[in-house]
């Protein structure tokens, strides 16, 4: 007769063949990749993150468009540019949808911009377009907020006298600002608490995205939820945030001026206001709420991470540093004040800010996408509601695209004559539908904040430090681990 704990194990093992077997069935569905396990998919091959190193070396092995499973979940991933670009393009529509994660349904609740899906998704991203252009971004007229705080961060570098600094909190502080001032027309003090406690916030919540906690979190909420602090504090980050974004909407409605549409919340307000009572507006506080939290979480974290490596590569590689200097010096002068039209006579600076972005590639893995409806990518039956990942690093560093994709090297960007060329794999703002809101933005703060800080200092290692560590620091955006250097004069 079976004793209790031969009963038990074969009835484990039973369920592990079982949902083995299953998992081989479901598989035939999908792209080819490596062997999912029971309960866990491919996750402990991965060691519970989406590396993009991992993702390269079972692309050797299954080719350019490959399945892995969380769990019981595919997610089909691309590979290199041509993939990533015919997945995002040839359907676009198809897979333009996200994942309704739990994590991602506790972080926004299907609200806002970066995570909502259907109409309300195309409602409030259309709107955020088309506010930005009708404030002016991108416009002579606005570069006025970009220069107002470039300049404030050569202020505070010049109180620095060249003594060694860590320049991540003042990029910050600068980053931070202009998405302040575009949606709510007001900066935080330097030494503001609530400036230091968001920031720190939003550290956290974008690190926790590519986890080992969010992994767990996804396969069992109430374990992850109990027993991993990482996840309270999570939660607690997004609070914190929430709370600190609606007592600034309540502020800004008590000083309100009506006839006055200047910042990004008097538009979503006045919208409220205009479609009160239509049945298929999904303008409220609520999601207003969300897409600000959205533009904030992505547009800081991307763009100030974006300038730290840009002044890590300047002291890396001065004699680049220099050609930039001269180049600004021989056409606009040492006392100009920069707009982003500027980029069109400065060709190297304009090229050698794109090389950081490239090179530094920040975001390995574009966020996920979603098939909407049954489709079809590189030939293959891709299932609705399949996971889509896009492996950006290698699109960024496909040697079949780029001279040198290991070097860093602003010559990608020059054609023979020196002037400056688009390259069609250059894509740190993703591609197809979900194309970052806030690309435009982006662009206009890296030319004008890099270009002042170029034009005032000249950036180098403290004295005594002959090398730096430029290991990224893994996370949802790969930042340059913490250094200093100085800030000397011209």
């Amino acid at each position: 007769m079976l004793t209790v704990s031969e009963v038990l194990v074969f009835f484990v093992v039973s369920l592990l063949l079982i949902q083995f077997l299953k998992l081989q069935w479901m598989r035939r569905r999908f792209p080819p990749g490596p062997t999912p396990y029971p309960f866990f998919g491919n996750l402990l091959q991965m060691n519970f993150k989406i590396h993009h190193e991992h993702l390269k070396k079972m692309a050797k092995i299954h080719g350019n468009i490959f399945t892995l499973w969380f769990s019981n979940t595919p997610a089909v991933v691309l590979q290199g540019f041509q993939a990533v670009k015919e997945g995002l393009t040839a359907h676009a529509e198809d897979v333009a949808g996200r994942p309704t994660s739990k994590i991602f349904h506790v972080l926004t609740r299907g609200n806002g911009v970066i995570f909502a899906n259907g109409h309300l998704w195309k409602q409030q991203r259309r709107f955020g377009i088309a506010t930005m252009r009708k404030m002016g971004v991108g416009k002579k007229d606005k570069d006025y907020l970009l220069q107002k705080e470039a300049a404030h961060l050569v202020e505070y570098l010049q109180k620095t006298n060249g003594k060694p600094l860590d320049p991540t909190m003042p990029v910050v502080h600068t980053v931070s600002n202009v998405i302040c001032l575009v949606i709510f027309g007001h900066c935080f003090c330097r030494d503001d608490e609530n400036f230091h406690r968001l920031i720190e916030s939003f550290d956290t919540i974008s690190a926790f995205l590519n986890s080992i906690s969010f992994f767990v979190y996804e396969l069992s909420p109430w374990l992850a939820g109990h027993f991993l602090p990482s996840v309270k504090k999570f939660k607690s980050c997004v609070h914190f945030v929430n709370d600190l974004l609606a007592k600034e909407l309540e502020s800004h409605k008590g000083r309100r001026k009506f006839a006055e549409n200047q910042y990004f919340i008097d538009y979503y307000l006045d919208e409220i206001d205009k479609t009160k009572g239509d049945a298929d507006a999904t303008y409220d506080e609520v999601n207003f709420l969300q897409t600000i939290f959205d533009l904030f979480v992505a547009g800081i974290e991307t763009t100030a991470t974006t300038l730290l490596w840009a002044l890590l590569y300047m002291v890396i590689y001065p004699d680049i540093q220099e050609k930039v200097q001269k180049e600004l010096d021989a056409v606009v002068g040492c006392s100009h004040v920069f707009c982003y039209e500027d980029r069109k006579k400065l060709p190297y600076t304009n090229a050698v800010i794109h090389e950081i972005q490239r090179y530094s590639n920040i975001v390995l893995i574009a966020l996920p996408r979603l098939s909407v409806k049954d489709t079809e990518l590189l030939g293959y039956h891709i299932p609705k509601n399949t996971i889509v990942l896009s492996n950006i690093d290698s699109v960024l560093s496909d040697p079949g695209k780029w001279e040198t994709p290991d070097q860093f090297n602003p010559g990608h960007f020059l054609d023979k004559d020196g002037n400056f060329i688009n390259r069609e794999a250059f894509l740190p703002f993703a591609i197809g539908h979900r194309v970052c809101m806030g690309e435009l933005l982006a662009r206009m703060e890296l030319f004008i904040v890099f270009s002042t800080l170029l034009q005032a200092f000249t950036f180098t290692l403290p004295e005594g430090v002959k090398e730096v560590n430029t290991k990224f620091v893994f996370g949802s955006t790969m930042k340059p681990p913490p250094y200093q250097i100085c800030a000397i004069p011209r």
